[in-house]
């Protein structure tokens, strides 16, 4: 089961990759974080969402050369008061006939350079936000990078909803 509690979402991007700084730092890829001020918290398992974080930030260190960048950002989403949050790298991008498949369960994109895993990562990342009432997506231009989209619902939006709930 979840352990869904309101957290900040530069929290949350701050306890992903501050341990991974590192990594990035020994690769000579740029981290950057860019949260806007004043968001609202979400409603979140911080460790499975870590997790979710954690595989987006490996991959894009993973696809991204010596002298890339990748970002990491949460703004305002919507009406609804959820947060969207992305990670967006300057790899070679995902092949546009590839795109659709990423979040299925042991497909890895062909022909990527010293790629490993099983497959998983993604997949596991999609079921835990789907488990948060979630969403994930990914946009991707071949040469020109990739960007993961995660919205999560705020804390006070989903209060509202169970409000109204245990009301009518």
């Amino acid at each position: 089961a979840l352990d869904a509690r309101p957290i900040a979402p530069a929290k949350l991007i701050a306890d992903a990759v501050e341990p991974m700084r590192s990594a990035f730092l020994d690769k000579g890829v740029e981290i950057d974080t860019a949260v806007l001020p004043d968001m609202p918290d979400v409603l979140a398992d911080a460790d499975r969402v870590g997790h979710v974080f954690t595989n987006l930030l490996s991959n894009a260190l993973r696809f991204t050369p010596p002298g890339g960048t990748v970002s990491v950002s949460a703004e305002p989403s919507t009406d609804d008061g959820s947060v969207l949050f992305a990670v967006t790298d300057t790899g070679p991008g995902i092949p546009a006939e590839h795109i659709g498949r990423v979040f299925e369960r042991f497909f890895r994109v062909p022909g990527q350079n010293g790629s490993t895993g099983a497959g998983l990562g993604l997949a596991i990342a999609k079921e835990i936000v789907d488990a948060h009432g979630g969403q994930i997506g990914v946009e991707s231009d071949e040469d020109r990078g990739s960007r993961f989209n995660v919205t999560l619902r705020s804390a006070s939006a989903v209060a509202a909803v169970e409000t109204s709930k245990v009301e009518s």
